[in-house]
């Protein structure tokens, strides 16, 4: 089997643990020089065939000012090819992962000034996603067509990107621009390799693998690597065993740990296993059903406890399957008030009340590894609707936990579905604000969602005229199953609560001030007949209705759930 070719190994962690110097590593580059250049003299030392420039963060995460951002890619590079000169060894300009509103212009920015030097290898690397990649690639190449092109993605042992992409969707993306596609950081040699073996090598260009030393811990404050070299050294021929063209290092790296390998023979005896599913028949989702027998479906949300007397949830959720509701949604702390988890109440329902549920599920407040621990207990428990929200925001001196946004959570689940949900998949929901501003711009937010998965998109409540004809309009120019949201109002106090504290909430000024004076009979019948006003308005354009409960009033829900069905017989 052909050697391999060497990628030398960390800079960051080789540079901390060298200099005790916690600044970030690419700052050497000007205040440091001679640093930079003897930990890549280390490298080239134990034979590598490749370097990358001391330049994997420079970007506006941490560089505010564009003209150091050019001046840290500047010298990263010079002392690079100065290192090299009279050698054999490439220099590969190194562009780590940028995220923000601005990264395809700041991907732009490092390719040129790398250009401009005269760079010609580039490895993108520690990648979440591979947007806006492809354009980048692309631009790239057609200023220099000779240019040689590495992206690598980094991924936790389960092969997903804290974005939520699955690891073998993004290479065979990537595979159809970049020269090599490969993986990096995060995973140590062992989980790496079982990752690559999982997949067919024969279908990329070539494959690089460049596994972090293993896992950290933190003392002193500092974060420390096991003194694994022989390991490692050992793990990393394995991999390059599987057919990897390309390895190297990453993370807790040194060139101790390259040292071992290079020049050894591969081991003997290694294949690349191609892991196949086997065939799994596939549950019907009961929404999706309705949905394409052309009923109107009715959703109720009903909002869980504070505490922990879940007793008027399920007898609502017993009222409500009573009246002939075919859903119940259980919000995710509204308000950014803390009540009891979603996803375990509405398994809870469904396995009592024997009635399908969506929970919803935000970005606020959980990461990565708790979003998918929820959705896989949620799913074997049945549940497999999920509506993916941001989460109302919480106050500032609160702090929050926002690792994800709604576009990335619905990404992750609908790349769930087909690595781990494949028998019982997720039905992804999102929010669509039929009172936003700018309606334009929330179709094109809706269109995003759709392409990340979403299948049914539920409304803000509907009050305003204008809401109603956002809601056609969404209808018109959106190809997903629509649901209407109404909101009940409880009396006159709610109506100004939710006008003047609940952003997208706009309600009638004439309808408050009729309110104010009617007795509580009168508002009820009032309440019920302004909401089938309502729906009336928009249901032949509604694949159904999305029903928000008020206050505890199910009997105003009930009242609302009558009066469609009895609408539906009459269209009948």
């Amino acid at each position: 089997m052909k050697r391999p070719f060497y990628f030398d190994g960390a800079f960051g962690t080789y540079y901390s643990e060298q200099y005790g110097d916690d600044i970030p590593c690419e700052l050497a580059n000007l205040r440091y020089p001679e640093r930079v250049s003897d930990i890549h003299k280390a490298y080239l030392a134990v034979g590598v065939d490749a370097i990358k420039t001391n330049t994997f963060g420079v970007n506006s995460s941490w560089i505010e000012e564009e003209t150091l951002c050019c001046e840290l890619l500047t010298a990263g590079y010079r002392i690079a090819r100065e290192v090299t000169a009279g050698t054999n060894v490439q220099v590969f300009c190194d562009i780590g992962y940028i995220d923000g509103e601005n990264q395809l212009s700041e991907y732009q920015r490092n390719v040129d000034v790398f250009l401009s030097l005269g760079g010609k290898n580039f490895v993108f690397e520690t990648l979440q996603e591979f947007s806006p990649l492809d354009q980048v690639i692309s631009y790239l190449k057609e200023k220099e067509p000779t240019a040689k092109v590495l992206v690598s993605f980094s991924v936790s042992q389960d092969g997903y990107t804290k974005k939520g992409y699955y690891y073998e969707t993004l290479l065979k993306e990537a595979n159809q621009y970049a020269d090599v596609v490969g993986l990096n950081c995060q995973c140590g040699p062992s989980h790496l390799y079982s990752l690559i073996e999982r997949l067919n090598l024969s279908e990329y260009k070539q494959f690089s693998a460049m596994p972090n030393a293993g896992y950290p811990q933190a003392i002193n404050g500092r974060t420390v690597y096991s003194n694994n070299k022989e390991y490692y050294a050992k793990k990393l021929l394995e991999i390059a065993s599987l057919g990897v063209n390309i390895v190297g290092g990453c993370c807790g790296t040194t060139p101790g740990h390259l040292a071992p390998v290079i020049g050894q023979q591969l081991i003997e005896g290694k294949t690349n296993v191609i892991i196949e599913k086997a065939e799994h028949s596939v549950q019907k989702n009961q929404l999706l059903e309705l949905f394409s027998q052309g009923k109107k479906v009715l959703a109720v949300e009903i909002d869980p406890p504070v505490d922990t007397h879940a007793e008027f949830l399920m007898e609502a959720s017993h009222q409500m399957k009573t009246a002939g509701v075919d859903l119940i949604t259980v919000a995710d702390s509204p308000l950014a008030r803390t009540r009891a988890d979603s996803m375990m109440l509405a398994a809870k329902v469904k396995r009592e009340v024997n009635i399908d549920v969506l929970p919803h599920l935000s970005c606020r407040d959980k990461n990565y590894i708790a979003i998918r621990s929820l959705l896989i207990g949620a799913n074997i428990e049945g549940v497999n609707n999920v509506l993916v929200v941001t989460g109302d925001p919480i106050s500032r001196s609160d702090g929050g936990v926002f690792q994800f946004n709604s576009y990335t959570l619905m990404n992750l689940v609908s790349n769930l579905n087909r690595e781990v949900f494949y028998e019982n998949p997720y039905t992804v929901c999102g929010a669509l604000n039929v009172n936003a501003l700018h309606f334009d711009t929330e179709i094109k937010r809706a269109r995003q969602k759709l392409k990340s998965g979403v299948s049914v998109l539920f409304t803000q409540p509907i009050f305003s005229e204008n809401a109603v004809r956002n809601f056609i309009k969404a209808k018109e120019e959106l190809d997903c199953y629509l649901m209407a949201g109404i909101l009940p109002i409880a009396g006159w106090k709610n109506a100004l609560f939710l006008n003047n504290e609940v952003s997208g909430i706009e309600i009638p000024r004439e309808l408050i001030d009729k309110l104010q004076v009617m007795t509580p009979d009168e508002v009820r019948d009032a309440v019920v007949s302004y909401s089938m006003e309502r729906i009336r308005r928009v249901y032949d354009h509604a694949d159904g209705f999305y029903i928000m409960t008020p206050l505890r009033k199910t009997e105003l829900v009930s009242d609302i759930v009558a009066n469609i069905r009895k609408m539906e017989q009459e269209e009948a």
